[in-house]
């Protein structure tokens, strides 16, 4: 591969549909993950990328830019979802579930799921109700009853009818329990689905690698694709970062809602989370690209969120992150995105990778004299520097 002026790169987009509901078939729920890990080091291997697998099951893969030494970047993306965990076997022969990740049983009520065992020649349907499921019976106390794990329960799938009866099924306490997606592709473009968050941003990163590679196009920079399983229980990128990244970003779910600027049919750069605000010099790069490309990209705040990278700067990586996503309505519950928002971020990720880090030759090294810092190109310093400063400390003080 060459390495070639950043432009547009055409984009597979029957590829990135079609990765993008096989995804979805695969169950995930955080800590069972190795089916779907599996299924994008194919894809990857598919596309000639080796890759390698963490202790902890995080999928690492690279891209190399010409240049052998110096620092790189990293595209950070998860295949864990929300999902559930059977927390007691109940008398009445149905289930109790601890949720995996945040969300609420609101959007529970009613789910198809899958019961792994440990048996994994056999697996369980079953179905998530409230308590009260029968209008028929309570009448009015059906609207009455609250929301919360404790208030619903999961059918299972089969004659048993007590705690006994479960366990001749095999069904145990700490089983995973998924929640089905049910993707649907609209004529007009949208998806409908369970787990949009983040297998939709997963087919967005493989469909821009893609593009990189059917164009014979090399990044600018030497690339590390990181795979997390650990996302939506705090993990996240807290380890399998290579130590010469310079700049990470992470690819997830913006969230469509009211007082949010994201849109299902664009890109969303993330500004700041409920962690804190991204960096300043790589969210402004990023929107430069975009703006000169022309890709439909919206700048939003997220206040309840966080990220792998979030997890990745608690762990101490040495890099500035930002955030690029795809939007999404109704998130970790009945979630819907565009085809079009996931063409845009993917093209975004082309001309990303295409481009230069924010400061290469500062960030060659982990630190350096802080005179030689390149900030007035893009935040207002003095030009003679910290100690003539507007605090007015005289040199020597």
């Amino acid at each position: 591969m060459t390495v070639r002026k950043t432009i547009p790169l055409p984009l597979d987009l029957e590829y990135l549909r079609q990765v993008l509901i096989e995804l979805l078939d695969i169950p995930s729920p955080s800590g069972r993950t190795d089916h779907v890990q599996q299924y994008v080091g194919e894809r990857l291997s598919a596309l000639g990328i080796p890759s390698t697998l963490t202790r902890r099951g995080a999928l690492s893969a690279c891209l190399p830019g010409p240049r052998e030494h110096g620092a790189d970047r990293a595209i950070v993306v998860h295949t864990d979802t929300i999902g559930g965990m059977v927390k007691r076997l109940k008398e009445n022969g149905r289930l109790e579930l601890k949720p995996i990740g945040t969300h609420s049983a609101r959007f529970a009520e009613g789910a198809h799921v899958r019961i792994f065992t440990d048996d994994l020649e056999r697996v369980i349907t079953g179905q998530v109700l409230p308590l009260k499921a029968s209008g028929h019976r309570y009448n009015e106390a059906v609207d009455l009853q609250g929301i919360g794990w404790e208030q619903v329960e999961v059918r299972v799938d089969e004659p048993v009818e007590d705690i006994d009866g479960l366990r001749a099924l095999g069904i145990d306490a700490g089983d995973f329990v998924a929640f089905l997606p049910n993707p649907t592709v609209t004529p007009s473009g949208y998806v409908k689905s369970r787990h949009l968050d983040d297998k939709a941003g997963v087919a967005a990163v493989l469909t821009a690698i893609k593009a990189m590679v059917d164009a014979g196009v090399q990044p600018a920079v030497t690339a590390h694709l990181l795979i997390t399983v650990t996302e939506e229980i705090g993990h996240g990128a807290s380890h399998g970062l290579d130590p010469d990244v310079a700049e990470i970003v992470s690819v997830d779910a913006a969230v469509v809602a009211p007082g949010q600027q994201s849109r299902e049919d664009a890109a969303t750069l993330a500004m700041g989370d409920g962690v804190g605000p991204f960096d300043y010099h790589l969210t402004r790069n990023l929107a430069a690209i975009a703006r000169e490309h022309g890709v439909d990209l919206v700048r939003d705040v997220f206040d309840y969120y966080r990220s792998d990278v979030a997890a990745a700067v608690e762990a101490g990586a040495h890099a500035r992150v930002a955030l690029l996503g795809f939007g999404v309505d109704a998130t970790h519950g009945h979630e819907r995105t565009h085809l079009e928002g996931l063409r845009q971020l993917a093209q975004l990720l082309c001309l990303y990778l295409q481009s230069d880090l924010v400061f290469p030759e500062w960030d060659a090294e982990p630190e350096g004299d802080l005179a030689n810092f390149p900030s007035l190109s893009v935040q207002p310093a003095s030009e003679d520097g910290p100690r003539e400063g507007p605090i007015g400390i005289a040199p020597g003080s």
